[in-house]
């Protein structure tokens, strides 16, 4: 510190204790713009508001100096008064013998040199030459940059000179205060201000700049300079002449003479006005065709930049802006057609905001009068304000932001939308953004978003659902394609009818009580609604929407304990929505109830109710028929559908029972390797590879399976196989081949691992990776029973038959990101064809489910040269296509049975979202992606010979409300097509395999060296040649799905139903501590294992103390009671009540599990929470 007489000093005198050494010192910066140069300098040219104010006043004072010379002009008594001024007037007698002499050929200078100019007028035209001139002589100033004469001799300061400089000569010297000075070359002058004062407007106002615009005004100002400048040249220069002529005469003539017309009426008569005209003409072919030349490359610029939405139309017009990095063809029109599907979307306009430039296919498309008076087309980027503003981006009522699938890397494709998202956020933060991305891992990024759909996220779990409930893919994208059901009904096949009549089924909403379908349902349970209304007037009621606390928003059939409410937004499937429906009366009389639907059955259809829910889902796979002494000799009955809820609590004895048989022969299996042998539970995964996913109660192996082990055809310290024959696993697997591992595949194996299914129908997933995964990855999937990963190709014949083709029960095949085509978009998928017909040659009794990436390359797959009826449905679709159908690919056969898919088909579900915002929940709740408490979920069931006493899709669907209180939605058909009484007017038109000796002789031979090269390759690598399956790929039949038939529609063995089935938890507990299951490396041992399961263990320890593994749903909570709980999993009512109460207690942070063992018929039905 500083000695005490230095602080005391510093106390008293503060900062000037110092101002004496002189060690401080004031420094001042920009000294340099103090100097009078500089402050001119940036008032007259830096300062944009100032600068533009002073080309304002020079504007003025131009044109007003024009305007002061047709003043004069109209003042002027003729060229008989023209004198020097104060000068005397000649007498009559020599203006006579002028005049005479001017007839004669000579020329009156006289006229020409001077003017008749009163003194007013000559002051103030003075005033404004000294104005002028100042000004022009200190820009030049200014303006100097070490050549003077560079700045003396330029166009505009030589017009001052020739203006101004004469006027100020006759202050001086009053004689020639009436000397003919051409100020009309002002406009001249005006003209370069205004195109200087076009700058500096723009700046100052912020404004982006029109070069068009701009561009047009230049040339009209230059237009009138040259047509002004002709028309007071001309009537000056013809005073020395005879015919005299006005302002308005010389205008007339110049008009006439610049057109090239010509009339004669006028002419110059002496040759300084002949001479003037020939310069004038001379000047407009030099000026006006390089004007023109700039305006049209200037309009050839701006069409490539395409329009601009003004603000005028944003206030009183509604629009969306539509943002992509590329606009390709086919993606505008699918957002066209299904944006403006829409009745309340007809006024909207759209504008496509791009940074590329159009090809000539949407120019074409942009140029069609239905689009062009809505579709506006800009070239400009999200990430730059002014294009933003073009766009009107904070006036839009959204913005969609879709993905583009050209890019060979979709990570950066992703970064490029994130970007973009981000800029309009910045921009317009109150406008609803619809995102669509490729990766799941960039959900987090826009998760501010009021709607994103991620591709791998519903295509991965599109493609699982396939694989369980075939044509899953069809169903889901019929569902999102805007149609009237139209398609096929000029066939005369009845199965184009029926399928394409049954795509038009949309889902759409109602509030319950604004409805006729299902208005006088209140107060009833959701499954009475769901029948009664699709009886009465056809429409499936699937799902609803609630406000009720304690509810998840939207629910997907509830059951029978959901009482619909007036305020619930009712979910329905439909051909239309009930707006724009009419209510007709039938044909006959009063719909009556189906069979059997008296009140005597009233309390039957209550036990079935809840007995038969797990045989539904247990290894019965067909609908039970009545017995023999309850029909009586009546023809079969099926109990009516309970109109209330009821509490399901007392018959969990028979479902245990049978889930403890389904337990012991899934256990009992030898398959099982010693890293598989861990216990499988049920749980939400504790690893999952991406931010952002949804709880999810899946089977899960309580210890994580080595990595090691995980590798298919790896031998390792744990096990010892090396393809899949030698896993003798129980059910066939489901092989999904991917060039690498996307995170999305996550979202593949939930569905396929997802609680509500028998843990003995688990199928084996390989994945076929020809890229090796991350360990991230891996370990993100290794809690998943039975996943395994191999590293191949499907190019490869050695790698498939390693994988286990021969044991699969699906295939599926993702298209490859890495494209070998760079020329032509629709040339990307041309990999994945040829590598997924390769193998459809090789096995074609295997189900291969394809995904491509353009849709129009469906009808190559399954491809067959000589088969007649694929040529015949492409000429159904083209002339579904010329008929306006926007869906004219769905007749394709390998579509209609659910065999190939597109992503860019999920792109409908972003742009249905912009009017059903509940449409992307829906479709997560229905596919799996997401699970809710209370929400149902997407299944299937088969109808065998013994069901065929239901007979039609009506009693189905009173049979599974009244019973297991599924939703029937959906039938996916397969029909023979050697079965005349199935197809007559089929085999009537066409064959299917109409071939020729040749050609048939020609496939013998190829499948016998098909089958002789897979074979062989089999037994050099140690696999039974037996397990091959060596059919025709003839084909034999074909599949379509029938969504939301009418009641009426007979039932065939074979068919399966599309089934919404409730979900087995209605606790909203679960969910809210999802990752309670911990996954835990070394196996825990006995005790530990009766500690954590406390009396649940003990209660099932004499029956299950000899089992290795135990079939367990763990769960969380903090205090330890026994609860009884529903079969459908949940609690029941009381205990339910008590748990609600309890989610709002500080007690949700702590742990605890719930262990629900498979009981033996002497066990104890009910659950314990420890």
């Amino acid at each position: 510190p500083l000695p005490p007489r230095y602080r005391f000093r510093d106390l008293i005198l503060g900062d000037f204790a110092y101002g004496d050494d002189g060690t401080r010192v004031r420094v001042e910066f920009y000294v340099n713009e103090n100097t009078l140069k500089e402050r001119l300098h940036l008032y007259f040219i830096k300062n944009q508001r100032s600068s533009l104010r002073i080309r304002v006043i020079r504007l003025v004072v131009k044109i007003v100096a024009c305007l002061l010379y047709v003043g004069r002009v109209a003042l002027d008594r003729g060229p008989q008064f023209a004198t020097c001024y104060q000068c005397p007037l000649a007498s009559h007698n020599q203006s006579r013998f002028t005049d005479e002499a001017v007839r004669n050929g000579a020329i009156n200078w006289e006229a020409i040199f001077w003017v008749e100019r009163p003194f007013l007028l000559w002051c103030i035209q003075t005033t404004l030459a000294i104005i002028s001139f100042s000004e022009a002589c200190l820009v030049v100033y200014l303006t100097y940059k070490g050549n003077i004469w560079r700045q003396l001799l330029s166009f505009r300061f030589l017009l001052e000179v020739v203006n101004n400089v004469p006027f100020i000569v006759t202050i001086f010297y009053a004689p020639l205060r009436n000397v003919f000075v051409p100020v009309f070359l002002n406009c001249w002058l005006a003209k370069f201000v205004l195109e200087n004062m076009f700058n500096d407007l723009h700046r100052a106002l912020q404004k982006s700049q029109s070069a068009l615009s701009q561009r047009l005004l230049i040339l009209t100002a230059t237009l009138l300079c040259l047509i002004f400048t002709s028309v007071c040249g001309f009537q000056h220069f013809q005073r020395a002449g005879v015919e005299h002529v006005d302002l308005f005469e010389s205008f007339y003539f110049v008009v006439v003479t610049l057109s090239t017309v010509g009339y004669g009426d006028f002419k110059p008569d002496v040759w300084p006005s002949q001479l003037f005209m020939v310069g004038m003409i001379c000047a407009a072919l030099i000026v006006l065709p390089t004007q023109f030349e700039q305006l049209a490359y200037t309009w050839m610029e701006r069409q490539k930049l395409g329009g601009t939405y003004s603000m005028h139309r944003a206030q009183s017009e509604r629009h969306v802006v539509v943002c992509s990095t590329t606009l390709r063809a086919d993606t505008v029109m699918d957002f066209l057609n299904e944006f403006y599907a829409h009745p309340l979307l007809q006024d909207y306009y759209v504008v496509l905001l791009s940074p590329c430039e159009v090809d000539a296919t949407m120019k074409m498309i942009l140029q069609i009068p239905m689009w062009a008076q809505r579709v506006i087309y800009i070239q400009g980027s999200a990430l730059k304000d002014t294009d933003l503003t073009r766009a009107r981006m904070n006036a839009a009522e959204a913005c969609f932001m879709l993905a583009a699938r050209n890019y060979a890397d979709l990570a950066a494709a992703d970064e490029h939308t994130i970007l973009r998202s981000w800029a309009v956020r910045d921009f317009a933060p109150n406008v609803p953004q619809y995102i669509q991305i490729f990766r799941p891992e960039n959900k987090v990024h826009v998760a501010f978003a009021e709607h994103v759909v991620c591709e791998d996220e519903f295509k991965y779990a599109l493609l699982a659902n396939n694989c369980l409930c075939p044509g899953a893919s069809t169903l889901v994208t019929l569902l999102l394609h805007t149609s009237r059901g139209q398609e096929g009904q000029t066939s005369a096949e009845e199965w184009h009818r029926l399928y394409g009549k049954c795509s038009g089924n949309e889902i759409y909403h109602i509030r319950l009580g604004d409805s006729r379908f299902f208005g006088e349902y209140e107060g009833k349970s959701f499954t009475y609604a769901s029948f009664h209304s699709h009886r009465k007037y056809g429409v499936a009621l699937v799902g609803v929407q609630t406000d009720v606390h304690g509810q998840w928003p939207v629910l997907l059939n509830p059951g029978p304990a959901y009482i619909m409410k007036s305020s619930d937004i009712c979910f329905y499937m439909n051909i239309t929505k009930e707006e724009n429906s009419a209510f007709l009366p039938a044909a006959g009389d009063e719909v009556k109830p189906l069979d059997g639907s008296d009140k005597t059955g009233d309390i039957k259809g209550r036990v079935d109710s809840t007995k038969s829910r797990f045989e539904f889902r247990g290894r019965k796979q067909h609908l039970d028929v009545p017995r023999p002494e309850e029909t009586r000799g009546r023809r079969p009955s099926i109990a009516p559908v309970p109109d209330l809820g009821h509490n399901e609590d007392a018959q969990l004895d028979s479902e245990d029972d049978a889930l403890g048989i389904e337990e012991e022969k899934y256990l009992e299996n030898s398959w099982n390797t010693p890293a598989e042998e861990s216990e499988i539970v049920k749980g939400f995964p504790p690893v999952t590879p991406y931010i952002g996913v949804s709880p999810k109660l899946c089977y899960l192996l309580r210890d994580k399976k080595p990595l090691c082990c995980m590798q298919l055809a790896q031998q390792c310290d744990h096990c010892e196989f090396h393809n899949a024959k030698q896993y003798n696993w129980p059910n066939r697997c489901v092989i999904l081949a991917a060039d690498f591992a996307s995170k999305g595949i996550y979202n593949f194996i939930v569905p396929l691992r997802a609680h509500f299914h028998s843990p003995t129908s688990l199928r084996p997933i390989v994945l076929l990776l020809e890229r090796r995964p991350h360990a991230a990855f891996l370990d993100a999937i290794s809690c998943f029973p039975l996943v395994y990963w191999m590293q191949g190709s499907i190019d490869d014949l050695d790698d498939l038959l390693r994988a286990g083709i021969n044991l699969a029960d699906s295939v599926v095949v993702v298209n490859k990101e890495s494209s070998n085509s760079a020329e032509e978009d629709y040339l990307a998928d041309c990999n994945t064809i040829v590598a997924v017909q390769t193998m459809f040659k090789f096995f074609p009794s295997v189900r291969i489910i394809t995904e491509l990436g353009q849709s129009s390359n469906m009808r190559f797959m399954q491809f067959r040269a000589f088969d007649t009826y694929a040529l015949h449905l492409s000429k159904m679709e083209k002339r579904e296509r010329d008929r306006g159908s926007h869906i004219s690919y769905m007749f394709r056969l390998p579509f209609a049975a659910g065999n190939v898919f597109s992503a860019s088909m999920l792109d409908t579900l972003l742009y249905q979202a912009f009017v059903k915002d509940y449409v992307i929940t829906f479709v997560r709740l229905l596919l799996g992606v997401d699970q809710a408490p209370g929400s149902g979920f997407l299944s299937s069931m088969r109808i065998t010979k013994e069901d065929l006493w239901i007979r039609t899709y009506g009693r189905l669907y009173q049979k599974l409300c009244s019973t297991t209180c599924e939703i029937p939605i959906g039938i996916y058909r397969t029909q023979n097509t050697t079965n005349p009484e199935g197809s007559a007017v089929f085999l009537q038109q066409v064959s299917l395999d109409l071939l020729d000796d040749k050609a048939s002789f020609n496939e013998n031979i190829e499948r016998q060296e098909i089958s002789t090269l897979v074979r062989t390759r089999m037994q050099d690598l140690g696999l039974p040649v037996q397990d091959y399956d060596e059919v025709s790929d003839k084909r034999h039949s074909l599949s379509y799905v029938i969504i939301n038939p009418n009641c009426d529609l007979p039932l065939e063995e074979g068919d399966i139903i599309f089934l919404i089935r409730p979900s087995p938890i209605s606790s909203k507990r679960i969910f809210l501590k999802h990752g309670s299951v911990r996954i835990k490396s070394p196996r825990p041992s006995r005790r530990e294992n009766s500690r954590d399961g406390g009396g649940a263990a003990a209660a099932s320890a004499g029956s299950r103390a000899s089992k290795t593994s135990s079939f367990r749903l763990n769960f969380s909570s903090h205090k330890s009671e026994s609860v009884p709980l529903q079969e459908n999993g949940g609690l029941t009512p009381p205990h339910q009540q008590r748990i609600q109460r309890q989610e709002q207690d500080t007690s949700l942070q702590s742990e605890c599990s719930v262990h629900v063992t498979a009981a033996t018929p002497s066990a104890t039905s009910h659950g314990t929470i420890v």
